[in-house]
Parts: C-alpha cells; structure tokens; sequence
C-alpha cells in the first residue's frame, strides 16, 4: 500500500469527523497563511498535509462525501499522479487566479448548509467574491474555524529564522525614505493609518531581510503606520538588540506577532485605515473596529518596489553578470561529462548549477526550486526532481532547465532548453516556436501605463499560428533581493486592472512555453526591465517604453530551424550573444570561456 495515500485518506476522514461535531458540510483549504503569501511556511501547508498534492498552488475543497483538488495546467500531470488513490479528484482550472470551485462548492452543498474556512488565511478580496456567491446560493459561510488546527496534532509552529538589515550599497534607499514616501502615498488618499500585511512590503519598506520562507528572503510580519509612528509585528528573539536600536532610530518600533489583530482592534475612533483587500486578509479586516473607516486600495509599497531606481536596475545588471558566469561554467561542464559518458540526472544538474551559483560573489541562495526535466518531465512547468523520482539524462531529447539565485543586487530566473543527442524535426519547430514567442514580445515598444496583460498575445502569436498555446502565464514581476515573483504586473491573460500598468524600472519574465506530456516541454526564459524609449516622433503621441533584457546566458542554436525563425529574428539573437559574450566573457576562463565562445557564435 502507498502510505502516502492512506495518510491522505485518514486525514481527509479526520476533517470529516471534525466537520460532522461542528456541522459543517464542506470546508475549503486554500494555498495561503495570514500574510496571503505565495511561499508558504510549512505551519500552513496544509492544503499540502491533508490531500499529498505537492504543488505550490491550488485549492482543495473537502465536503462529507468528496474531495476535489482545483489546479491549473502547470500541475496537471503532477496532480493527477500525486491524487492517484486518493478519493480526492483532479478539477483542472484554466490559471491560478481561476476560481471555478465556487461553482463546484454551490452545486455540492444545498440551501442552509455551511462552508468553512478559516478566515486568518482568507483574503479579503476573495472572502468578498466567496461571501456574495455563497449568499445567492443560500449556503451559510463560516469563517471562525480553523479545522485543520484540530486535526493536525504534530503542525509545525511559527517560523524562528532570524531577521537581518538589507544594507547599503545595494540597499540604495534607506527606510527613512521610504517611510516618508509611503505616508505621503497615505496622506494623498486621505489614510491616517496603513496596515500592511504581505511580507515582502514589509520586508522592502524597512530594508529588512529573512528565511522564513524558502528561497524568498522574506519573514512573517506585520506592519501598522501613522503619520508619526511605525510598528513592525514580529516574533520574539527574530531581531537582535543591535537591529532593534537601529530601527528604534528610524522611529520603528517592535511588537509580538500576534499583537497585530489586537492593535488594530485598538485604533481611535474616526481613524481611517488603508488596507489593500488582496494583501490583507479577512480575519484582520474584521479586527478593525466599527468606528474606524477602512479605505480599500493597493499598498503604496507594492507599487514602489516594483518600479526599480536606476542604483538598483544597476545591480540588477552586476547580479545578471554573476549570475551569466556561473552558467557558464556549469554549462561548460554539463557538456563535457555527457562527452565523458558520465552517468548524470536532473539531481545531477541541480545539485552542480547550485554549486555554481554559490560560488558567486553576493550569491544568497537560489530563488525557487531548480526546474530540470529531460522530456517528459520537461512538459511539467512545475516539475521538481527527487531522490524517489528522476530520469537519467542520455538518449535523445530535450532537457529544460529553470533555475534562478538570489544576490544582495538582484533576484534571477532564467530558462534555457538544451539539446541530448538527436533532436527531431517537431522538437526543433517547438523550440523555434517558442524562441519566436520570446523574441516578438522581448522586442517590443509600447505606450508608457499599458496593461500588462494586454502584451501577452505578442508573445503567443507565433504558437497561435501553429495552433498552439500554453496554459500558464507569459511573464511575472520579479523583485530586487525579493520575491521571485512579485506585483502588480503580470504579462497573463489576467483582467487587467489599474494597478497592472507598465513603468519604467520594472522588471518583468518572458516565457512562453510549448508542452507535449509525456514526451517533451520547451521553455525559453529572460527577464527584461522597462525602459523610456525615444522614438522616431520624438514622443509626440506620448511616452513609450521598450525591454531591456537583463538575462545574460546564451540561447541554444543548435535546436532552431532556421526557415521558421526570420531574418529580424536572427538579428536580434545575433546581436543579444554578441553583449552576451560581451559582457561574461571577463568572468569566466578555461573551459567556461570555451563554452561560452562556443554558444554565442552568430548563425
């Protein structure tokens, strides 16, 4: 029997009982904590611990006679197998952001029956959406349990990582600067106090760093201001007395986590409150008390960070330069022991990519789970290798590789697809395809406040041609030492909002895919900064913008069919291996600048 799978059965039986004592007939665990975070600290895996799908996104629903788990493309094959067994059932959804369970959970449940979830890791945004769809079935929503806290009698605590300063030179503003800049953002929408609650604001506004999620530097906190004082909600002992005395200065105080709900219940009277409805969630929303005002908008710090200064897109550029080196001589090697007949895996190339990258001067650790799949393990976006799990790497194929570090200057991510061996005629016309996806939208010029989601069709176009697609998103926001990915732009087929347009300084993936399960996935990766362009008109239809592209790894050419990619196509990949070589070839030597010289020739 798979112990794994009979776990998962009793556990989801034991929600059931839980469920049963309360009378509750459904109840809903969401991918999130209290901060609404996309990393989650294992305390709130527990959509995780109850259904054994692994994923880093998707939402379980468990009722008293099913059990579905709603995830997007990215996780279908990975989900189907990890739920095999289970009694729980795969509800393939169209992206993240869908939410297609409320339309499962109103057909379940009939009139005068109750949904739980708790509402310390709802959003708020969303527990509005879940509330007004529950309310027109009749179904009642409770939000003052936390079930999985009666079940889960070994769940991990609070995470103890400690907290650090994000220091000059790369940290090029200070907090001091922000603060003030933040409450003028406040004081223009008439707020008194601002509540922040995702971590990465308050990790950014008070140049603060930490390890309590995996591979972002971030750490659980909370952050209330006014126009004269700054409290940061924190854990015991997270900060030493040195960091306390240095942000005391700055006129930043400290207080117990799990004060945050009590000091908000506190607020005077006529206080008026910013909170950011997708950042914040329901269970803090309702601490606030009735007599102060709640003023519903984006956190001013989320539109900051992620409009990098010209100081920061400059150590962006030195990372990407790190960053570049250590590819290549990982790369370098790879190449030589698959000449050697060396027996490698895709453990193989995490293990030795990662070692590269920590060689590298400010390297802090990698931005997510290093991504190598040979075939079929390539048409999973989300694909991890384990010791229980992984192909050899010989034969015939293609190996996909996604990977990204964090420097004190910068957060990377990249994607590159190599050829083994023979590569056939179709693999060849997917990765050209993709590459052209890569290259129309890398190469575009645009009106300064545009949607970001409405540049995702310039990507796809070329696959669209062909009758192809991709499920996930074309592009994400990338932080500076933050988050890999990062609002509020996102290059998807998202509704566009506001707050999703196009500045200058922000950074931003390309990555357009094409996957084939069970056979192959292409995915060619670069991050891009936004940057004024002058054009031919001398702006007079207005402001416009182009991509930078900051990633700085050559781009396999052996893989293209040159008859699809087109003469501007060439130029441009021409010219990017030119500043390629350019730009790493002073940080590598042997067999790296060999490798290095090698791959950026122009074709």
């Amino acid at each position: 029997m798979d112990t794994r799978t009979s776990e998962v059965t009793v556990r989801i039986e034991q929600l059931r009982d839980a469920m049963r004592a309360l009378g509750v007939h459904a109840c809903l665990v969401p991918s999130s904590d209290p901060h609404l975070s996309e990393y989650l600290p294992e305390r709130w895996q527990a959509r995780q611990w109850l259904s054994g799908f692994t994923g880093s996104v998707g939402t379980l629903v468990v009722t008293l006679e099913r059990a579905a788990v709603f995830a997007d493309s990215r996780y279908w094959t990975q989900a189907a197998a990890e739920l095999s067994h289970t009694g729980i059932a795969l509800e393939k959804i169209p992206t993240a952001a869908a939410t297609h369970y409320l339309d499962w959970i109103t057909a379940q449940l009939l009139p005068g029956q109750s949904l739980a979830v708790d509402g310390q890791i709802l959003g708020l945004a969303l527990a509005q959406q879940l509330s007004s769809a529950l309310q027109r079935a009749g179904i009642q929503l409770r939000t003052d349990l936390d079930l999985i806290e009666r079940i889960w009698p070994a769940r991990p605590g609070l995470p103890a990582g400690k907290i650090y300063e994000h220091l000059p030179p790369q940290a090029v503003v200070s907090r001091a600067e922000k603060l003030a800049d933040v409450r003028a953002a406040m004081a223009r929408l008439g707020a008194s106090h601002h509540f922040i609650s995702s971590v990465d604001d308050s990790a950014w506004l008070f140049n603060l760093r930490g390890a309590d999620v995996d591979y972002n530097p971030v750490f659980m906190a909370h952050t209330l201001l006014s126009a004269d004082a700054a409290t940061l909600f924190v854990g015991d002992g997270k900060i030493d007395a040195a960091l306390q005395a240095r942000l005391s200065a700055d006129g930043v105080q400290l207080a117990p986590y799990g004060a945050a709900a009590a000091a908000l219940a506190a607020l005077p009277a006529g206080a008026r409150v910013l909170m950011d409805p997708k950042r914040v969630t329901l269970g803090l929303r309702e601490a606030v008390p009735a007599q102060a005002a709640v003023l519903e908008a984006i956190n001013p710090s989320t539109l900051a960070k992620s409009r990098k200064t010209l100081a920061e897109a400059a150590f962006v550029r030195e990372a990407m330069v790190q960053d570049g080196a250590a590819m290549c001589e990982f790369y370098a090697w790879f190449e030589q022991a698959m000449e050697r007949g060396e027996r490698l895996t895709e453990l193989s190339v995490d293990e030795h990519l990662s070692a590269a990258r920590a060689r590298r001067p400010g390297f802090v650790g990698l931005s997510f789970p290093t991504i190598a799949g040979f075939n079929a393990n390539g048409a999973m976006p989300h694909y991890r290798a384990t010791a229980a799990s992984h192909a050899v790497i010989e034969g015939n194929g293609l190996l996909l590789i996604d990977s990204g570090g964090q420097y004190l200057g910068g957060t990377t991510d990249i994607t590159r697809v190599w050829p083994i061996g023979t590569v056939s005629a179709e693999q060849k016309r997917d990765y050209t395809l993709v590459l052209k996806g890569t290259l129309a939208l890398s190469s575009a010029c645009f009106p300064r406040g545009t949607l970001s989601p409405m540049l995702d069709a310039l990507a796809r176009a070329p696959m669209w041609a062909h009758g192809l697609d991709y499920g996930h998103g074309t592009g994400h926001g990338v932080g500076y030492f933050m988050n890999v990915h990062e609002g509020p732009q996102t290059i998807s087929k998202a509704v566009p909002d506001a707050n999703m347009a196009m500045e200058i300084g922000m950074i931003t993936s390309i990555e357009p895919g094409i996957y084939r399960p069970g056979k192959w996935g292409v995915r060619i990766e670069n991050l891009v900064l936004n940057v004024a362009l002058v054009t031919p008109e001398h702006n007079q239809f207005g402001e416009m913008l182009a991509f930078e592209t900051l990633t700085l790894c050559p781009i396999d050419t052996r893989c293209i069919d040159i008859g699809l990619l087109g003469v501007e196509n060439v130029a441009w990949l021409n010219r990017y291996h030119a500043v390629v070589r350019e730009r790493l070839t002073p940080l590598v030597s042997g067999a790296g600048l060999t490798w290095l010289q090698l791959r950026t020739r122009a074709i």
